[in-house]
């Protein structure tokens, strides 16, 4: 796994348990990832929560963007087409805002301003979002209510 950081598979494997998902790829997202990889190889999100463009998902080499404590893996996204998982990190304090919603990596025209591999390509990655059933809350380990489970990555 690419960053450097000293966290293992196994660690990162358990973002996500057994039939719950917290992110999902659009079918054009699904594309431009095998067009990337294709030129890149291993790639990687990370979710700052800045602002502007900085609240935009960013796609890198897998590893060149640094991970520490104050990052959340939420997810290892399986690509058809990509022989490696795409690991999704997210800041701590922004997953503490958006714990409890779904999120969609999607593409739209355009370029956003930043370092994200898409910006050649004219177009960019974004998110769309809604908030988790209460299904899906309780096979994320989450508890319903105020304060919620801890979720993926806590420490």
């Amino acid at each position: 796994m690419g960053g450097g950081d000293g966290r293992d598979a196994t660690a990162a494997d358990a973002a996500e348990p057994e039939g719950a998902s917290r992110i999902a790829l659009t079918p054009a997202a699904t594309e431009l990832l095998r067009l990337l990889h294709g030129q890149h190889g291993a790639l990687m999100f990370h979710q700052s929560g800045g602002c502007c463009d900085g609240s935009a998902p960013m796609c890198y080499p897998a590893g060149e963007f640094r991970t520490g404590a104050a990052d959340v893996l939420l997810a290892r996204l399986r690509v058809a087409g990509v022989p490696e998982p795409v690991d999704f990190w997210m800041s701590a304090d922004q997953f503490a805002r958006w714990r409890h919603t779904h999120l969609t990596v999607d593409v739209v025209p355009g370029r956003g301003s930043g370092f994200s591999l898409e910006a050649p390509e004219g177009v960019r990655f974004l998110i769309r979002s809604r908030l988790l059933t209460d299904g899906e809350r309780a096979r994320l380990g989450e508890r319903s209510g105020p304060g919620g489970g801890k979720g993926p990555g806590a420490r």
